[in-house]
């Protein structure tokens, strides 16, 4: 394969195939311009993404779907790791946590809150999209956000402090467990892009990396 970047389309979704020699900063030139230049030919669709030729880092991967979304009209729903192995590991231990917890009940939300948005759920809720800064999300139960979350969350809305926020990145202006409120610094520090869940303890919240150790410790 020559070409610098290709897309192929599957049933479920869009594969990428990237060249593995170039620099990322030019492969992510040619990227844009492979999608802003396919955009009518791929329309309007809410898709499934996958990487493949290259290993790309999360922030590499984050910077490649803002680019794609930036110059098509595709809304990424969500983006297939490489690694099957993780990707059940994680889809497996979190559905065991939500059925231990009788939670297994819940709602999904489709779409990129923006600045100004409330939107209120008397379930768990699944975010299929980014919480902006300025937008909020209320929930009785857990909220998973499949994008960044950078705005207001509160969970265990009802009074539940075993209540927990998962996102794949963490950054919220303010969280709310229960009744415990946490606030983010005025000054936003770039931090690593990796899925995190966030739950209180003993009046505290905290926010660590998504990990075996992680939910096996904490008491949901």
């Amino acid at each position: 394969m020559n070409h610098p970047v290709i897309i192929k389309g599957t049933k479920s979704g869009i594969i990428v195939h990237l060249k593995e020699e170039l620099p990322f900063e030019e492969l992510k030139e040619k990227v844009c311009e492979k999608f802003k230049s396919s955009s009518d030919f791929l329309g309007d669709a809410q898709i499934a993404l996958s990487f493949e030729g290259r290993k790309l880092s999360d922030e590499e991967q984050l910077e490649l779907v803002e680019c794609i979304t930036e110059n098509s009209n595709l809304e990424i729903v969500c983006v297939i790791d490489d690694n099957a192995e993780r990707e059940a590991y994680f889809s497996r231990t979190l559905e065991e946590k939500l059925m231990a917890m009788n939670m297994n009940t819940g709602q999904f939300y489709k779409g990129t809150l923006r600045s100004g948005q409330v939107i209120e759920f008397d379930t768990s809720v699944v975010i299929l999209g980014d919480v902006n800064a300025g937008s909020q999300i209320v929930s009785t139960g857990n909220v998973i956000v499949l994008g960044k979350l950078l705005g207001n969350v509160y969970a265990g809305a009802s009074g539940r402090d075993n209540a927990f926020v998962v996102a794949l990145q963490m950054n919220p202006t303010q969280i709310r467990i229960g009744d415990v409120i946490a606030r983010s610094p005025d000054e936003k520090q770039k931090t690593k892009v990796e899925t995190k869940i966030a739950f209180s303890q003993n009046g505290n919240i905290y926010i660590e990396p998504l990990d075996r150790d992680v939910l096996n410790d904490i008491s949901l």
